[in-house]
């Protein structure tokens, strides 16, 4: 009786470690299918209801007039500085500088972006929200970099080499018939390699983003928590007309 019993015992013991085991499952296949989603699919009248207002809503603020444009302000109209670029980087150092002079007490230098970041021109007539927005759609900040002489000559070189005319403001480069450079002015001043300079650009570039490398070598960074974006609705609000010309602040000597 206690052998049958024993044998019992080992035949649900068994058992159970047998079920307490788990299966591990294979993926055979994957299998797929693509729904064309196109006008013959109807809105569904509920969602429509419940999202239009905020639609309007947002373009109704996108599509405000905040100025008005004359003629066209593109980002090509020039070979070492263009009328969209002049005006996004005086945009940055008139709208940014206040607030970096009252948490530093320091004034920006000048200011460099890149010409990609301006991603289309801003056509004659009316300039709104949604022209900002198209403008500059991505969310790009503006930083201060805090650069050594070495690290601005550096700068310097780069946009003399550069085939594109990226947005600069605070600072005048002259070059001859061949490109060698003649003089730098900073703020009106002879470029002096034993200063500092503050320099306003975007969290982009401090990457080192466009191969502007020597804004890595920066001494010290601040961010003045500001979108490219912002900066540009700000200033379009507080003017009625909106103008910008190819002027000298890059030039070559003939």
């Amino acid at each position: 009786m206690i052998l049958k019993n024993q044998h019992f015992v080992i035949f649900v013991t068994t058992l159970l470690f047998t079920s307490c085991k788990h299966s591990v499952s294979k993926v055979d296949t994957i299998e797929g299918k693509i729904i064309k989603i196109d006008s013959s699919y109807a809105s569904e009248g509920t969602i429509e209801a419940f999202v239009n207002p905020y639609r309007e809503r947002i373009n109704q603020v996108l599509d405000s007039t905040l100025a008005y444009a004359p003629k066209t302000i593109s980002k090509t109209d020039g070979k070492y500085n263009s009328t969209a670029g002049n005006l996004m980087a005086d945009i940055v150092l008139e709208e940014v500088n206040p607030i970096f002079k009252s948490r530093t007490g320091k004034d920006i230098d000048f200011v460099l972006l890149n010409h990609g970041g301006i991603r289309t021109n801003i056509s004659k007539g009316n300039i709104t929200t949604r022209t900002a927005y198209e403008v500059m759609p991505f969310e790009n900040s503006v930083f201060i970099a805090e650069l050594n002489g070495t690290a601005v000559e550096a700068l310097v070189s780069y946009l003399i080499q550069s085939t594109k005319p990226h947005p600069i403001a605070g600072i005048q480069i002259t070059v001859d018939e061949n490109k060698n450079l003649k003089a730098v002015n900073i703020q009106g001043k002879p470029f002096d390699k034993d200063k500092v300079y503050f320099v306003a650009t975007s969290d982009y570039l401090i990457t080192g983003g466009d191969n502007m490398s020597f804004f890595k070598e920066h001494l010290s960074l601040t961010n003045v928590d500001y979108l490219l974006r912002n900066t540009l609705i700000d200033y379009f609000s507080k003017k009625d007309t909106i103008t910008s010309v190819v002027d000298d602040r890059f030039i070559q000597e003939n």
